[in-house]
């Protein structure tokens, strides 16, 4: 998180997940963590939020089953 932390505010962050902010808390496993990186993360952030299937779990499907 130390990346997180020195770039704050310098630089911008590209971000991707398929988690939710509320499940976070399971990646990082506490809260009071997950809340400031969330907080670090979203001050001065443009959040986008993608929904439909996924390009690569759709060509990974037929590659599965070729």
């Amino acid at each position: 998180m130390n990346i997180l932390s020195s770039n704050y505010q310098r630089t911008s962050i590209i971000i991707t997940s398929n988690k939710s902010f509320e499940e976070w808390t399971e990646v990082f496993g506490d809260n009071v963590i997950t809340t400031a990186i969330l907080d670090r993360l979203v001050h001065h952030s443009e959040l986008f939020s993608l929904t439909g299937d996924s390009y690569r779990m759709t060509h990974r499907k037929t590659f599965l089953t070729a």
